[in-house]
């Protein structure tokens, strides 16, 4: 017992009872004894003695008994404020002795690891500044525990502690040892004769804890989720006919090691049951019994299924919806027949006034201007009520990326039965992007990037956009700015601001080349408008500068009036081609068709898109080019997403640069098609279609001894040249996985998938293939290797590999063609390195490359990121395959 920091004696007058002015004649001492005649209150502190005393019922001038003194320790004890309390009787001078609780200083946690303190501290009553009392720790310890079993851990126990401090104040910790998640050991089944137990197993969430499921919780014992598994049970076996089945008992019992439970269900499957007569009668005008019955699902004779009756009447009711009867009621009235196990419905639709929308009201949004929303909506006031007009406006709201995925379109009574009032309750979401981002793609190896964008600019829809980039592949600078409807009309245009600088590079060895440069500078101008709900037309203008360039220190070599030109030895006649400067004036225009429920996440629905595009208004290029692009996307195996696209494209030039017996192709290459990564994932950037790759050659003798030109097949010794194609096809099947609510909070979307496509059709290029004919075996007074020719001689001088150097070929004094390794020519000028090759055409075929992977999307708190795993099941010589890619900082 603490000791008191000071004592409080206050006597307490009788305040009825007169003072007597005589004293009173003497009573015998035992009653005198009993009569109390001052009670006194001894340690209190924070307590005045008058608040203790108003606890209890002893006063003075009271008799004195045991009982009396029971009864107020019970009182003090039951208001928690005292830790002791004791009661002294000295011939009616009645003295109480207590000793508070102490204050609460802090309260603190030990030992919790797997649940986070801003989640059990909420769950804590006792707080600093109150009175610890024991009743309050205990209810705290039981809130604690129970936290940990709705996370499966029903072994965790809880030891609250007090540190007792000066003032009569204590510190409470609550240790705690959490102990394993309880698991589900095993799940029984008894009574189930039609399925067996791992079908009935199949239909519930809670699973069996098995090794592989390390990365589920699944198989965490969750008495909530043992209800909406009995739930799970009984529409399985609703929906395969047995409408009388019931789950008798559910029973989770914990195994003698006190770590795990053992699940065990009691059921009673009762009689299948067919579908019998199966009618809809109605009491609206225009939809008729006779009208609706036909189109039931079911029919007599079908195994009764209460998912399809649930179904029927949702859908009985949208139907009426589009009829205008927004509050249809529709009943399902069950006959059962026990004798002929047969069910027969009757859907009733109760009568019910058309309506028209009274109002609609648009909330919460606090930056968006209300006109962004309303023109989203595809009904107006004083309309017809339309049920799939409300879902489609939500779709349509949904698919601005401005509000929330999960809205919703309410419907409310209005002022009479036949009004109804929409309400859109948004929530506003972050539309502006600021990115400084840096990081490494498979593609473009090390990115900077800056952009700004703003989807909501000044609250009225329109898009302004910036963005600067640069990377070992490309440097880029855009800016655009879209109207989504002009005027407040339904017209969207925009503009876009481009230069681009592009360099295709090759590896030979650690040294990158830069095979051409490519830099790009226009603007394009757009407008689209839209025709029906789902079908909408756009054109477009365009004009753009290229100025296509090659190294020239690489690449040029002077020509007989010594004007440095391009080899096309070194650089290959289809890149010499692509050299100039040229100027693209183009016209476009495309049609789209459009009914996804979300344009930016859609889960349902179709798009397809059709363009045309001519350059020849004005400019040096003329082409007209066609593209179609088609996708389609369901829901399937609940909220698994499946989708398949394809697109295709062409183009046809409309001039003509040159012969194909020279090689040229009239479309340029940078105006033709590729295909790869990112685009077709197994295959590596523009890996797909027809491509030349130059292989060096080295002197070789075969098995017998024969001099030959041996080709290094080594891969980053090759130069390999993706040229394009013509046309091009691609297809793509992907079914996305859905994850749990916390992946999902991640931005986690994982995806299988499986591509095929091809580039094709392009005008076979020249090959370069130097070879001297003769033997390499001789070595003269020298000791240079010396090449005896069979025919004739050489009449130029081709660098080849002499013994890990390289050399050249010249006559000597002798007129043998002999190897001399310099860098210089038979004058002794200096003479470009390089090494003698073979160049080999591959790629041009139509047949499909096709590939299989999986992959994720995670939008990372550093920047959207993409990952996958790809490996081409169909390729075709020279493609370039590639099986793991990943982009980091940038958008695909």
């Amino acid at each position: 017992m603490a000791v008191p920091v000071h004592a409080q004696e206050t006597p307490v007058a009788d305040p009825v009872q007169p003072v007597p002015t005589t004293p009173p004649a003497a009573a015998p001492a035992a009653e005198s004894a009993d009569i109390i005649r001052s009670i006194v209150v001894n340690g209190s502190q924070r307590l005045e003695a008058g608040t203790v005393l108003s606890y209890m019922k002893l006063r003075v001038g009271q008799t004195y008994t045991q009982e009396a003194a029971d009864q107020a320790l019970k009182d003090l004890f039951g208001t928690e404020l005292f830790k002791d309390v004791s009661i002294r009787n000295n011939e009616g001078a009645v003295v109480i002795e207590v000793v508070e609780n102490p204050v609460v200083n802090r309260i603190l946690l030990e030992g919790n690891k797997r649940i986070k303190e801003d989640k059990i501290y909420p769950e804590i009553r006792l707080a600093p500044r109150q009175i610890y009392t024991r009743s309050k720790v205990r209810a705290d310890v039981a809130r604690i525990i129970e936290l940990y079993k709705r996370q499966g851990r029903f072994a965790a126990s809880v030891e609250p502690k007090m540190v007792q401090l000066d003032q009569n104040r204590v510190d409470i910790v609550f240790e705690i040892n959490e102990g394993p998640k309880s698991k589900v050991q095993q799940i029984n089944i008894i009574g189930n004769e039609v399925f067996s137990d791992g079908d009935l197993r199949s239909e519930m969430v809670t699973k069996q804890s098995r090794f592989w499921r390390f990365f589920s919780s699944s198989d965490t014992y969750d008495p909530d989720r043992l209800a909406f598994d009995q739930q799970k049970l009984r529409q399985f076996y609703l929906t395969e006919g047995y409408a009388d089945f019931r789950v008798i008992s559910a029973v989770a019992e914990l195994t003698p090691d006190k770590q795990d439970f053992i699940i065990t269900y009691v059921v009673e499957e009762g009689d299948r049951y067919k579908f019998g007569d199966v009618t809809v009668e109605s009491e609206i005008r225009d939809f008729t019994s006779e009208l609706l019955t036909p189109l039931l699902p079911m029919k007599e004779g079908d195994y009764y299924n209460a998912k399809q009756v649930e179904d029927t009447v949702e859908s009985l009711s949208e139907t009426a919806g589009l009829y205008g009867y927004a509050f249809a009621d529709v009943r399902p009235e069950f006959n059962r027949d026990k004798e002929t196990l047969t069910m027969g419905i009757n859907f009733q639709v109760a009568e019910s006034d058309r309506v028209y929308v009274e109002r609609i009201d648009i909330n919460g949004n606090t930056l968006t201007q209300d006109k962004v929303i309303r023109r989203e909506f595809r009904l107006n006031e004083g309309d017809a009520f339309n049920s799939f007009q409300v879902k489609r406006s939500a779709n349509r709201i949904k698919s601005l990326g401005f509000f929330q995925e999960s809205l919703e379109i309410e419907q409310k009574q209005g002022s009479a039965p036949d009004r109804i009032i929409l309400e859109a309750n948004v929530e506003e979401r972050a539309t502006g992007e600021l990115q400084l981002s840096a990081g490494f793609s498979s593609v473009e190896n090390f990115i900077l990037q800056a952009s700004v964008r703003q989807r909501n600019f000044r609250g009225k829809g329109q898009e302004l956009r910036a963005s600067v980039s640069y990377s070992s592949f490309s440097q880029s600078i855009e800016l655009g700015f879209t109207e989504p409807y002009l005027f407040d009309r339904n017209v969207a245009v925009g503009v876009d601001v481009f230069r681009r600088d592009l360099n295709s590079f090759n590896f030979i060895g650690n040294d990158r080349k830069t095979t051409f440069e490519q830099l790009t500078t226009g603007f394009q101008v757009r407008a689209g408008v839209p025709i029906t709900e789902y079908l909408s037309a756009s054109l477009r203008y365009g004009l753009s500068y290229d100025d296509v360039t090659l190294d020239r220190d690489r690449f040029f070599i002077p020509n007989e009036s010594g004007e440095l030109v391009c080899n096309p030895l070194i650089a290959g006649r289809y890149l010499c081609d692509a050299l100039g400067k040229r100027t693209t004036s183009s016209v476009g225009a495309s049609l789209i068709y459009d009914d996804r429920d979300n344009r930016i996440r859609p889960s349902r629905g179709q798009t397809v898109v059709g363009s045309l595009d001519f350059a020849g208004l004005g400019g040096s290029v003329k082409y007209l080019r066609g593209r179609l692009n088609a996708a389609k996307y369901w829901r399937v195996l609940g909220n698994f997403i499946f989708s398949i696209s394809a697109e295709g494209g062409y183009i046809h030039p409309l001039e003509n640069r040159g012969s194909a017996a020279d090689g040229i192709d009239d479309v340029r290459l940078t105006d033709r098609f590729f295909l790869g990564e990112p685009q077709m994932r197994g295959f590596d950037i523009r890996g797909i279609g027809p491509r030349v790759v130059r292989n060096s050659t080295i002197p070789a003798l075969d098995e017998n001894g024969n001099p030959y030109n041996m080709i290094v097949e080594t891969k980053n010794q090759q130069i390999d040249d993706a040229i394009g194609g013509r046309a091009y096809y691609m297809t793509r099947a992907e079914l996305e996985i859905p994850l749990g609510s916390g992946m999902r909070e991640l931005g986690l979307r994982p995806s299988i998938f499986i591509d095929a496509g091809a580039v094709f059709k392009v005008t076979t290029p020249i090959l370069q293939n130097p070879q001297v004919a003769g033997t390499l075996n001789q070595r003269d007074a020298n000791g240079d290797l010396v090449l005896v020719p069979s025919d004739e001689d050489p009449a130029v001088m081709v660098p080849v590999p002499v013994e890990n150097a390289l050399g050249y070929l010249r006559t000597d004094s002798n007129g043998d063609v002999v190897i001399t390794p310099q860098a210089v020519d038979s004058d002794g000028n200096p003479f470009p390195i390089a090494t003698q090759f073979t160049e080999r055409f591959f790629g041009d075929s139509p047949k499909p490359r096709v590939s299989v992977g999986i992959g994720v999307n995670w939008n990372s708190p550093f920047g959207p990121f993409r990952i996958d795993v790809a490996r081409a099941l169909l390729k075709e010589p020279g493609d370039d395959t590639k099986l793991f890619t990943f982009n980091v900082g940038t958008q695909f």
